[in-house]
């Protein structure tokens, strides 16, 4: 059996009064898909928050590849790997689908000192490469046609996979 790739333990969080997270544990395991299922209310939002970083934990411990993330900022976690969507679309209205996918791949284009200092010519080909790399996601997500469509004008349903889009274009270790 492998090591977890998340583990969670002894997980509370309070908001005022409220104890929304009670002493909770579990582990994921690296090429396993689990779900958090509970009613409406139950602290599933909460729970993503905290191991994506953008709450802190009252108490208990939040461990990815080993090494503890709680209290961590959401940038630092996105930045080992972590990669998330949320309830509530949130994608730049204004931007292309494929501008949108592009920007979670931006962790993954970065290019040295040097060859940003040599311009243009490098990086012309890191960013045909990012885009080449979003659009075969797009491509595996069946929604490559909207690639040059405004993310504002899509239905719903269509801005969620974008949504899920930019996430994977990250290549996260863990996707929430």
């Amino acid at each position: 059996m492998s090591e977890a790739l998340l583990s969670v333990t002894g997980l509370h969080h309070w908001f005022g009064g409220l104890h929304v997270i009670n002493d909770v544990d579990f582990s994921c395991r690296a090429g396993v898909v689990q779900a958090i299922i509970g009613p409406n209310g139950a602290g599933k939002t909460t729970l993503f928050n905290l191991v994506a970083g953008s709450l802190s934990p009252t108490s208990g411990s939040i461990a990815f590849e080993g090494r503890p993330i709680e209290g961590l900022p959401a940038h630092r976690i996105a930045g080992l790997g972590v990669a998330r969507t949320f309830q509530a679309t949130r994608l730049f209205s204004g931007m292309t689908v494929l501008e949108n996918v592009m920007v979670g791949r931006h962790r993954k284009s970065r290019g040295s000192f040097l060859t940003d200092l040599a311009g243009r010519l490098f990086n012309g080909r890191r960013d045909d490469r990012m885009r080449r790399a979003c659009m075969e996601i797009l491509d595996s997500l069946g929604i490559v046609g909207l690639a040059d469509t405004q993310a504002k004008d899509l239905p719903f349903g269509r801005q969620r996979m974008v949504e899920l889009a930019r996430a994977l274009a990250a290549e996260p270790k863990l996707l929430l």
